[in-house]
Formats: C-alpha cells, structure tokens, sequence
C-alpha cells in the first residue's frame, strides 16, 4: 500500500481534525513529502480515494477478505498429512442406527444434521471424525476462504460472485468435504469471524479475517459436548443454519458470506439438555446406547487395541472395506436426484407427524428425504414402507412434545404410530 502512494508515506491514524471527518471504513494516510493528485482507482478489490492537501491522503477501503494463498495451502496440506490417524468407520462395531444417520447426511446434506445422544464411552465422537476418511470430494474456487460453488451462486462469497458475473474464469480445484470440530471454549470472534489485525498493521487494510462458520462452508461442523455450549454460541449457530449465511458486523466492517454446512453434535444427557429451538435444527436424532453383548464389548476391546499399537497397519487392514463405502455414498449422491417417493407414502407420512402432534413441517420434510437417500444408499430409485420405517423414528423422535408422566420412549411412540397408519 506504501508503494502507491510513495516510498516515504507512512500509515497511521489522523492526529489531527479534519474539514470533514472520515467515515468508519476510512484510514488517513500522512505522507511526509507531497505528492501528486490522484483519482479514484482500485488496487486488488480495495476502493481507494486519495485528494492532495498538506499531503493528506483519505484512502476508504471497502470490506474485503483474506485470501488462502499457496503457502496456506501447503502449510494445510502438510497439517492434514501430520494428523494423527483416524480410526476407520467402517472398523467401529455396532451403533449401526447412529452410523446410518451420518452416512445419510453425507449423501443429502440437505436433510440437516444429526444430533447423537447417548452415554459416555459409547464412541460418539469416535464415529463421527472417523467420517473424514469417507467424505466425497467437492469443486470450489481456488484460495476462496469461503469454499465457494463455481456453479451455485446461493453457496459463493461475494467477491467470486462479483468475478463470476463479470464474466471471468476462475481457478477451480476438487478438494475434500471440511469437516470442522467446534470446541466448547471457542470465541464468537473465532466462530464467525474477526479482523485481520496483521493486515489492518501492516497494510493498513481493513481486512476479514473468517472464523470457523466460513471454514465450515459445504462442509460439516462437528459439536461435541453440545449440550455444554455457551448460550452465545448456540443463538449463532441457531442462525446460521436457519439462513445459511453468517453476517458479521466489527468495527466497520459489515459482511456477510454462505455458511451452509451439516451441523453434527454430541452429548450425554446426564449433563444437561439441549434447548428445544437447537434440538429442532437437527435433521435427525440418535440415541446411542452401551453394548451389553459380553462378545461384541471383547471384539470392541481388541480392535481398539489393536489401532492403538499400530494405526497404520490397522487402517490397511479395513482399506478395502472403506473404498466399497466410498464408492457405494458417492453412486448414492449422483443418483439421489433421480429417486422417488409416491405420493400415497408422502401422505402417510404426513399423517404420522399430524397425529404426533409434531409441531412444524421440518419433521415431515426430513422424512421425505431421509427416506430417499436410504432409497439411493441401497441402489434403488423408489422409496419403499421399508425404507421410511428405518428412518422415522429418528426424524421425529425429538421433535415430539415431552411429557414428564411418559415412561414409552419418544422412538417408540413413532414406531406404533407409524405401523398404526401404514398398516
């Protein structure tokens, strides 16, 4: 910035009064030699106006965000390959309803998340980064921080909005589904985004710096101990992915980007509930209970520690059961949009949510397509009884109204109603 205006000119805050004070988003620039006119010009999407005067330049500087350079993605190459090893999900033993949950989101992230609830060392979080591994790869705009859709305009920033719609070709790379672990300690400023202060220093650039909700665009943000979070953050996370978009006011800075992603949570119940308008967010909801099958806890046992004494080798053992994984959630996602559901069972299944007293139609919505990416996850294109009974329970067991005096499991209560209608 220095080197527009001249090699001498210094940056820093005005001193002194001015004729007109400067807006929020406007820096003054004092030069010690003077130098000459300029006009209005733009330098790399930042708005500078500058008037000579006793070499007083005004220089506003619109909104802008920090870009991903190739150094920042080495560097995030090079994380990815020093992570330590995930356990393969395809290795986990049992928990097949909070497994079929996930994979489902994965096919249609539309559905909305999964909420898992259950006891402590039953393997919820262990499951859930264990998807990583399984996640298809997606199309973004390179070094967009956003991980911009070149062909969805609803899931750009808008400056690769702006490019697009002016007609210019911008580099596009395949990369992996981000999966993001949002940790209970976490700062708003963190969460939705902050200024750049090295910019704002160095270059005298109101920069954006984004936060974890930008990170987690078209991919997952994973909760664990949700129940636990500050209240703060559930009201942002409870608009974000009521909009799909973050807006972030900070010292003049107003922006606002896509921030669509799958939010997975976990808890234990014993600490605590969840607040009914976040429960409602989720797609769908699992419960998770202990193995008591004394052969299923020793299996669990040994190939725990079988991964602990060399991780390496026990993911090569599974590599092959993980590919077929791969391969069968990525045929379920390019075929999910050809799969049917007639309209005799769309009724029946509105008919279920009516006479439960469900309130809303998040619940009947989800059903529907909870049930179509079971369809494609098991190669079909028309949604059977079947296929709808193996998801119902989940889709609508923590959107019923609770009653203290119920002994019956919400889950429960879907399933006789559900054979009730159907039958």
């Amino acid at each position: 910035m220095a080197g527009l205006l001249g090699t001498s000119s210094t940056a820093i805050l005005a001193s002194r009064p001015l004729s007109s004070p400067p807006s929020k988003s406007t820096l003054t620039f004092l030069s010690s030699t003077p130098g000459p006119s300029y006009g209005r010009k733009f330098y790399g999407g930042i708005g500078i106006s500058a008037k000579k005067g006793r070499s007083q330049f005004h220089v506003a500087v619109t909104s802008v965000a920090t870009e991903i350079g190739p150094a920042d993605q080495a560097r995030k190459l090079a994380s990815k390959e020093s992570q330590r090893p995930v356990y393969p999900f395809s290795a986990i033993v049992g928990q097949d309803e909070m497994k079929l949950c996930l994979l489902l989101n994965v096919i249609d992230p539309k559905i909305g998340g999964v909420m898992i609830m259950g006891d402590r060392g039953t393997g919820k979080s262990t499951t859930v980064r264990s998807l990583v591994d399984l996640l298809p790869e997606i199309q973004v705009v390179t070094g967009d921080p956003f991980n911009s859709d070149p062909d969805d305009p609803e899931s750009m920033g808008a400056e690769v909005r702006e490019s697009i719609m002016k007609g210019e070709n911008l580099p596009v790379m395949k990369t992996k589904i981000n999966m993001v672990d949002l940790p209970l300690g976490a700062t708003e400023d963190r969460v939705c985004g902050t200024i750049d202060i090295e910019k704002a220093l160095t270059e005298g650039v109101k920069a954006f710096e984004p936060g974890l909700l930008a990170k987690a665009n078209r991919g997952i943000l994973y909760v664990d101990e949700v129940n636990l979070l500050d209240d703060h953050l559930v009201d942002v996370l409870l608009d974000s992915a009521a909009s799909g978009w973050n807006t972030v006011e900070r010292e003049g800075i107003s922006i606002s980007h896509p921030a669509r992603f799958i939010l997975i949570g976990s808890g234990n119940p014993e600490e605590g509930e969840l607040r009914p308008q976040l429960l409602d967010r989720f797609g769908m909801h699992a419960q998770v209970g202990t193995v008591r099958d004394a052969e299923l806890r020793v299996k669990i046992v040994e190939e725990r520690a079988r991964f602990d004494r060399n991780p390496k080798e026990f993911r090569e053992t599974y590599l092959a059961e993980q590919e077929k994984l791969q391969q069968q959630i990525g045929s379920a996602r390019s075929s999910l949009p050809c799969v049917e559901i007639d309209r005799d069972l769309r009724v029946k299944i509105s008919r279920v949510c009516a006479e439960l007293n469900v309130d809303g139609l998040r619940g009947d919505i989800v059903t529907n397509r909870a049930a179509k990416a079971v369809a494609a996850l098991k190669g079909r294109n028309k949604v059977t009884p079947e296929d709808i009974a193996t998801v119902i329970p989940n889709c609508l067991r923590h959107r019923l109204r609770k009653d203290p005096l119920e002994s019956i499991d919400s889950g429960l209560q879907v399933i006789e109603k559900f054979y009730e209608v159907f039958s």
